[in-house]
């Protein structure tokens, strides 16, 4: 059994799969952004929200 362990090990680059430090910095990254451009999203959305209240009397 050791055999077959230590033979898939070998296979297996020690780099394969996303590792935990990698997604705990991507979160960090993304969570920056959204802090840096809060402003700029909350107008986004509120621009999208008007347009569909003002739009969704003209649907059938």
């Amino acid at each position: 059994m050791k055999k077959a362990v230590m033979a898939l090990k070998k296979r297996i680059p020690p780099t394969a799969g996303m590792g935990v430090v990698e997604v705990i910095l991507i979160t960090v990254v993304l969570i920056g952004l959204v802090i840096i451009f809060q402003s700029n999203i909350k107008g986004i959305v509120s621009s999208i929200f008007a347009t569909m209240q003002a739009n969704v009397g003209k649907i059938h």
